[in-house]
């Protein structure tokens, strides 16, 4: 395989995986509309944002910087996980 060709199926399983963490953040989205569950809202952020990052790694080369988004996207889900079971 030429590096063109792993070039184009980087960017095919790159934008997959975006679409990927778009539909998982819809989906989120609709229960946080139907129960107004915070839990649900960030998830759903946090899936959008992590679809953002995959999209915009395939535009830009600076990777480390867009791994910080990644990272974002991550905390955001500890935080919603920890705020939901902190209780009332």
């Amino acid at each position: 395989m030429n590096a063109d060709t792993t070039a184009r199926v980087v960017q095919f399983l790159s934008g997959s995986l975006a679409a990927g963490y778009l539909v998982a953040g819809l989906f989120f989205l609709r229960f946080w509309r139907e129960t107004r569950d915070r839990l649900f809202g960030y998830f759903a952020t946090a899936f959008f944002i992590l679809s953002l990052q995959r999209v915009l790694l395939t535009l830009f080369t600076a990777h480390t910087a867009l791994y910080v988004v990644r990272l974002a996207a991550f905390v955001l889900i500890l935080w919603a996980i920890a705020e939901k079971n902190r209780g009332r």
